[in-house]
């Protein structure tokens, strides 16, 4: 462990590097919203195609993100502005590190980039996007509170939330059922011990294939991050690891509490794979029938409901707290159309297409699409007939009556609205990657958290989040 401290120590040192790098980097731009070629857009834009940068979409192949982008491109007519969506490959760090290279060194011409939501004050301090005005933002009223939390840095807004995510549980009722428990609705929600006790439950009556009670995503990537938040959350609320601007502010009592309940999580009844699992092996892992719970995603419930029926597969709030995640839409400093950019994000951002993304399996960001029983997907015909990620095209996610998936209203709707964030912070991937990395100890010991440990932590977390 010593030598593992002395390594985050250094990378500690590093951090103060790049924060006077980003300094100099915002200093040469502008400040904010300046960045390379930045300034404000030019009233008359010459027509030509506007290129969107994002990860993979979840909802498959010519998924509802290229349908919106179709969408937009069909208002255009004959007037020359086309829209072109490009995925970039690989894991979230990975696409965060082709986004930083390719604005920072100009080596990709990006006029949108979808960042996620811990991403945004790192870009915005670093002036690689601008400041974006009203008109980027149809009704903001209508975005869901936490939601539009995520959008600004520094009291500007930087971007638009396009889709949202929070942690989720989903179990097997099944197996419950199976297991003589009488209530195999947990909609209204449960807490870790109920939880456990219905894990001793199904453990009594091990179905075929069962292994464990629940999965989760802990390898040491940013799932781990985010069961931890999620843990310390739990543990101390309405305590966070720092503060508005990104300031580390937490205290020993506060580690110790947080790494207290992680490990009282995932210490027992833990599928053994999790601790190297992401969100795909876990997803795998559970409708394999491995275990008969699982943390996971909104988009999970579509992709679940390709293989299970109602009668097998229940969702409900996480319990304790649950972390926000999803993505925000940003116009880059470098966009010679940065006027037509923000227009397209109106359009993707809107309440219509906010629906699509709903019934397409995204968590939406606005109430409307939620709550407005006459609130429709116009913009994109077959949203909801759009291919899953296990690029099965007939759809068996269970709808309500005015066609959204069943549990939006009810479940998905309160999770997103009391869901918690990470560290808003533009040091985020140095604290994500020394949080999990410090974590890894927790796991590989498989002892309670002791004095050392969460000393170690605080240490490593000041060297990332210089207070």
């Amino acid at each position: 462990m010593t030598g593992h401290g002395t390594a985050v120590r250094t990378y500690g040192g590093a951090r103060w590097l790049l924060v006077l790098l980003l300094l100099l980097v915002t200093a040469c731009t502008g400040g904010q919203g300046g960045g390379p070629g930045g300034g404000p857009p030019s009233p008359s834009e010459t027509s030509g195609e506007i290129v969107v940068a994002s990860g993979r979409d979840v909802t498959g192949k010519n998924g509802i993100r290229q349908q919106l982008i179709d969408a937009w491109n069909a208002r255009q007519g004959v007037s020359g502005w086309t829209a072109r969506l490009v995925e970039l490959p690989g894991s979230a760090d990975e696409q965060r590190s082709q986004l930083l290279g390719a604005l920072q060194s100009g080596s990709a011409r990006y006029d949108v980039v979808n960042l996620d939501v811990t991403w945004v004050p790192e870009f915005a301090e670093a002036g690689l996007i601008r400041p974006l005005g009203e008109e980027a933002v149809a009704d903001p009223g209508d975005v869901i509170p936490s939601v539009a939390g995520t959008a600004d840095w520094r009291g500007e807004r930087y971007s638009v939330p396009f889709n949202s995510d929070v942690g989720l549980l989903y179990y097997r009722r099944d197996y419950l059922a199976a297991a003589g428990v009488r209530q195999t609705d947990l909609s209204r929600g449960v807490g870790w011990e109920e939880l456990h006790e219905l894990i001793d439950q199904v453990d009594r009556h091990r179905p075929k294939g069962y292994e464990a009670g629940w999965t989760t995503q802990l390898a040491g990537y940013e799932g781990r991050t985010v069961n931890a938040i999620e843990a310390f959350a739990s543990a101390v609320p309405g305590r966070t690891l720092t503060d508005a601007d990104g300031r580390y502010r937490a205290s020993e009592d506060d580690l110790r509490a947080g790494l207290t309940e992680l490990w009282s999580r995932t210490a027992d009844d833990t599928l053994e794979d999790a601790f190297t699992s992401d969100e795909a092996a876990t997803l795998s892992d559970f409708a394999d029938g491995r275990t008969a719970f699982l943390r996971h995603w909104p988009y999970a419930y579509r992709t679940l409901h390709q293989t299970f029926s109602d009668r097998q597969l229940g969702v409900a709030p996480l319990p304790g707290a649950a972390v926000l995640g999803g993505q925000n839409l940003a116009v880059t400093s470098s966009s010679p159309r940065a006027r037509k950019a923000a227009e397209l994000i109106r359009f993707l951002t809107d309440a219509d297409s906010e629906r699509c993304l709903l019934d397409a399996g995204f968590a939406a960001t606005r109430v409307s699409a939620y709550d407005d029983d006459h609130r429709r997907c116009t913009h994109v015909a077959t949203a909801s007939a759009a291919p899953s990620a296990t690029g099965e095209g007939t759809d068996r996610m269970p709808r309500d009556k005015a066609g959204r998936p069943r549990y939006a209203r009810d479940i998905l709707l309160p999770a997103l609205t009391h869901a918690v964030q990470r560290p808003r912070t533009p040091l985020y991937g140095a604290f994500t990657q020394t949080f999990s990395t410090e974590l890894g100890a927790l796991f590989t010991r498989r002892t309670p958290p002791d004095q050392a440990l969460v000393r170690d932590l605080d240490e490593a977390l000041r060297g990332a989040l210089p207070d």
